[in-house]
């Protein structure tokens, strides 16, 4: 009888999970510095790569530290990137204004033009992969939908889709391009997120499309949501607010424990107040959420529901390495984070 007790302590023991650890403070170290606005990383391997205002891009080695850098020129202008992405084999960074402009790695180490855009209203926004061969961009509206384009050959070629398949746009209706996050993947399925407060959704890699409304506010041009993620095909989590208003908290934080087909207000009215960048720590079954903004890092360890400030350093976006260490870019620099 006695062995039988222990038996069944043991085994109640082995199988509670170890709750994530949470964070109080927050160590930055700075790897880059330069005179650049820096709205654009992607983590590749042991290298972060990042594009830049002054047609800057380049890698930073994670592992050696080491930093290269160049400079693209289209004719006599240089772009101004806020989107970047990558596949197992190649690099992409797009350009904000007319012309839009989207590089992949080429040969002999230069960039490639693959897809160009001119007109008025172009603007494009964010940009990610599904896979090694479909990926998507989002821009602002033009022509009574917002700009989506997508590719199905790994980047090699790039087709705008049509507003017939497109849902119609609300006026004024685009994305902010502030911290390359307002596109989210998960398997085929897509979330994107606008200035409007909504979220597009697709379960089929951009075929079809619904949309559905989150209560985050969206009165004027600059508000909105900045910035979405999930942690799984459930859990969702948006962050918007007021960038020349950014101590307003009202109706700026919402989740989604649906896929994103319902949404909630969470910590309204409470602190953080805007914020461009919002990520899911790994690891943290889905309460650990870190906001980032040039108002400081703010960290939540219960799904929004409460938030603690780390640290006043303004950054404008970042991405997890692990369930403790983060790259972060903003203006003139980017950072090592580590959680602790």
């Amino acid at each position: 009888m006695r062995y039988t007790f222990l038996l069944i302590v043991l085994m109640v023991s082995c199988s509670e999970s170890v709750p994530p650890t949470t964070f109080n403070t927050v160590d930055i170290e700075t790897i880059y510095s330069d005179s650049l606005s820096i709205r654009a990383i992607e983590l590749m391997g042991n290298s972060l790569a990042f594009a830049a205002n002054k047609g800057t891009f380049g890698t930073v080695d994670l592992g050696t530290g080491k930093v290269r850098t160049n400079i693209e020129r289209y004719h006599t202008s240089v772009p101004a990137f806020r989107a970047v992405a990558h596949t197992s084999t190649n690099f992409f960074m797009l350009s904000i204004e007319s012309p839009a402009l989207l590089y992949k790695t080429g040969g002999n180490g230069r960039m490639e033009l693959v897809y160009k855009e001119e007109g008025e209203g172009v603007f494009y926004d964010a940009m990610t992969f599904l896979n090694d061969k479909d990926g998507i961009a989002i821009g602002d509206s033009v022509g009574g939908c917002l700009s989506v384009i997508i590719t199905s050959d790994g980047g090699n070629t790039w087709s705008k889709l049509p507003c017939s398949q497109l849902p119609e746009v609300i006026e004024g209706e685009g994305a902010f391009a502030a911290s390359n996050t307002n596109i989210k993947i998960i398997g085929d399925n897509i979330w994107m997120a606008t200035t409007s407060g909504r979220i597009l959704f697709s379960s089929d890699k951009g075929k079809s499309w619904e949309t559905n409304q989150t209560p985050i506010k969206n009165g004027k041009p600059i508000e909105g949501i900045y910035s979405m993620d999930f942690y799984d095909e459930n859990l969702g989590f948006a962050i918007g607010g007021d960038y020349t208003n950014p101590d307003a908290s009202k109706a700026n934080k919402a989740i989604t424990k649906d896929g994103g087909k319902t949404w909630s207000l969470v910590a309204d009215g409470s602190k953080p107040g805007y914020k461009s960048c919002v990520q899911f720590v790994p690891g943290s079954n889905g309460a650990g959420l870190v906001a980032i903004g040039f108002t400081g890092i703010s960290y939540s360890s219960d799904m929004g529901e409460t938030w603690k400030e780390l640290s006043k350093e303004p950054f404008f976006t970042v991405r997890f390495q692990n369930d403790s260490i983060a790259y972060a870019a903003g203006k003139n620099r980017i950072s090592k984070l580590t959680f602790k």
